[in-house]
């Protein structure tokens, strides 16, 4: 699926540059790379409570009577059965099963709502729109109207029920709520970067993005927190196993290779596109390759692509993303290897040193 190639801005940037942010392309986007001290910024999502611009994504509403049926019969998890406030995270395939894009789908009242990547935005509605021939399904593109600003760290639920009242532990893993914060309406939604984290999302309406992050912002310092930049945010991921569409996945990758088929996957629901391939796969009982977490013992990272090596100098995979982390501390990847090179303990070599495949999350402090 080709991917817009126009590099957006979020609607944070004003903000972010007058506190002195440097400004990269993530996702396609112009985000924060910084703002000043990474290392600061990883312990605000392990210690306290971290704020991050997450205006990559793109916004999907479906109406319509056939907008279930329609959509369940597309995508790799179970939409019919989400009950309203629900929501699952699947995968749109092409009929090889190769992955196109990453779909979050939400029940309303009166339309599903999809969360995907703006950088597939125009491609993905395109390939949506085309399956839309005898059901009564409108698909709208809401992205120029909502922003999502996330926090996450062991002080999360604190500082949204201090600002709105919502419990987070009363909503399920992807439920979302409408609350107000500071008079600003928004919705609250539960999205746990890992099991046994706390973090959850604002989605607001564009305009009023920018305030609630001054909010969010001055009641974060407040619980000893602050804004997290992509440099930290990769470096926490990466800790945590959590792989990026576009970065860890994506057109290249089945959804077994990728280590999707647990989160993204539902084996009962009935036919979608692709279905076929990974029925097969699930029946043979393995793949060729899988991707993995990597600690790597040298000081900088490696870029992505970098080969891989066995212990006799023969290349098995390849990085998909490094970072320097500093909870716990080490240069940390994610990557792709054979099968029998998968195995946590394996010790692999790349052009800048060694490197031993982990299993995350992997542990430590910093």
């Amino acid at each position: 699926m080709d991917v817009a190639q126009q590099i957006l801005e979020t609607p944070l940037a004003a903000s972010h540059r007058a506190a002195g942010a440097t400004m990269s392309a993530w996702f396609g986007c112009w985000l924060p790379e910084s703002f000043g001290n990474p290392q600061d910024e990883q312990r605000f999502a392990n210690q306290s409570v971290a704020l991050i611009d997450n205006n990559y994504r793109a916004y999907l509403a479906f109406t319509g009577p056939d907008r279930v049926r329609y959509l369940h019969a597309i995508v790799t998890n179970n939409v019919k059965d989400l009950r309203e406030g629900e929501g699952t995270l699947t995968l749109l395939l092409n009929p090889q099963g190769h992955i196109l894009a990453e779909l979050e789908v939400r029940r309303e009242a009166e339309r599903l709502f999809g969360i995907t990547y703006a950088m597939v935005r125009d491609a993905a509605t395109a390939w949506l729109d085309k399956y839309i021939i005898m059901d009564d399904v409108t698909l709208a593109d809401e992205t120029e109207r909502y922003a999502t600003i996330g926090v996450e760290g062991p002080r999360c639920a604190e500082l949204i029920a201090a600002l709105s009242g919502v419990q987070l532990s009363s909503l399920p893993e992807l439920g979302a709520i409408k609350t107000t914060v500071k008079d600003i309406p928004c919705e609250v939604e539960k999205r746990s970067p890992v099991a046994g984290a706390s973090g959850a999302d604002f989605l607001v309406e564009r305009g009023r993005a920018e305030e609630l992050w001054s909010v969010l912002r001055e009641a974060g310092a407040k619980f000893g927190g602050g804004p997290m930049g992509y440099a930290a945010l990769s470096a926490q991921r990466l800790a945590q196993g959590v792989p990026w569409f576009a970065y860890d996945f994506g057109e290249k990758q089945i959804p077994h290779e990728a280590g999707l088929e647990h989160t993204h996957i539902s084996f009962t629901k009935g036919c979608y596109t692709g279905q076929e391939i990974i029925e097969r796969v699930r029946s043979r009982g393995h793949v060729n390759r899988r991707r993995i977490s990597l600690r790597f013992a040298a000081d900088q990272a490696p870029e992505a692509g970098a080969g891989l090596y066995d212990v006799e100098g023969t290349e098995v995979g390849h990085v998909t993303r490094a970072a320097r982390s500093w909870y716990p501390a080490g240069i940390l990847g994610m990557g792709y290897v054979r099968k029998e090179a998968a195995v946590p303990g394996t010790r692999l070599t790349w052009t800048g040193g060694a490197a031993e495949v982990v299993a995350a999350p992997i542990p430590g402090k910093g």
